[in-house]
């Protein structure tokens, strides 16, 4: 049997062991609000399923065998999903990251990567994305048999949510009338947002969005919670089907993500907290609705990476100031 088949072994087995995220109701008034957890993944989050989907692809096509190196760049989950991968594939990673990552995140990279590319120039927006995938270009380029699988414009990043997220959210309901989604390389929200419409056509498909992040036309500024908005306008954003779009301070985020923990019992990260503060926000056009509309939101990944930055008070304190 050769490599590239005993890799589309694996995968294989892989695929028939993926799981669905649970779907829970949550108490808010004048809407019928659920939270989907994608943070029951295998690996902890939203980005274990393109993480997979797009290693299984170009297993399948030849582009990736066991000489292969996977280069990414990342804020951290979709790298930690990535790393976990090729550990059970046998195959060698470099993860591309910068300074915002959660530091929980980091440690897990360092110990799961065969190598992690830390960069610091921020780029000419203010943030480090542009930065990272120069150096994700660079090392492509510089070593023999690199395959990079970037989930920014990947095409397979979309189908992973189309097939898989989406499909769960609308197995899950029998009428559907609001999707918030947080937004970061805009392949969960094309994915899901599709699905979810052929499904539910009368759905609304909310983006949600970090301040400072440019996506959806913001003025950039600095900011501090990964896993959400960024400074370029992501590819697969143009494939997605998107009715709104909700703007959050970091700081509610935050705030969001401690009302999730003791009210509700989810302990979620800063692009979780970001959504539900958007669900918050938009309260008002929903409730005008003749009957308490049916509510989504997603839940990207679990706060343990978040310990040291959104529920630690003293760093909450500083990003409010």
């Amino acid at each position: 049997m050769s490599q590239t088949t005993d890799l589309r072994v694996i995968v294989k087995a892989f695929e028939e062991g993926l799981r669905e995220t649970p779907v829970v109701p949550l108490r808010m008034e004048g809407i019928e609000l659920f939270a989907k957890l994608e943070y029951c993944n295998a690996f902890g989050s939203v980005k274990d399923r393109p993480a997979f989907w797009i290693l299984k692809s170009a297993v399948e096509s030849g582009d990736v065998t066991m000489g292969s190196t996977i280069v990414e760049s990342s804020s951290g989950n979709f790298a930690s999903a990535l790393a976990s991968y090729c550990q059970l594939l046998g195959l060698r990673f470099i993860a591309v990251i910068d300074p915002n990552i959660a530091p929980g995140n980091e440690s897990f990279l360092r110990r799961a990567c065969d190598e992690v590319v830390k960069v610091e120039e921020r780029d000419d927006k203010g943030g480090f994305l542009k930065t990272r995938l120069n150096k994700v270009k660079e090392l492509c380029a510089a070593i023999p048999g690199a395959f990079w699988t970037n989930q920014y414009g990947n095409p397979k990043a979309m189908e992973a949510h189309y097939l898989l997220t989406g499909e769960e959210m609308c197995r899950s309901f029998s009428e559907l009338d609001y999707v918030f989604v947080g937004v970061s390389t805009g392949g969960t929200i094309s994915g899901v947002s599709h699905r979810v419409k052929e499904r539910f056509p009368s759905a609304r498909v909310i983006a949600v969005d970090a301040e400072g992040s440019v996506i959806f036309g913001g003025e950039p500024k600095k900011r501090h919670i990964p896993g959400i908005g960024a400074t370029t306008v992501p590819e697969l954003l143009k494939q997605a089907r998107i009715d709104d779009v909700v703007l959050v301070p970091e700081m509610e985020a935050v705030q969001a993500c401690r009302e999730l923990l003791f009210d509700h019992g989810l302990f979620v990260g800063g692009s979780s907290g970001s959504a539900y503060a958007a669900v918050k926000r938009y309260l008002p056009k929903m409730r005008s609705l003749s009957r308490p509309p049916k509510v989504l939101f997603l839940c990207a990944d679990r706060g343990s990476a978040y310990l040291d930055t959104v529920f630690n008070p003293t760093w909450a304190m500083r990003l409010a100031s």
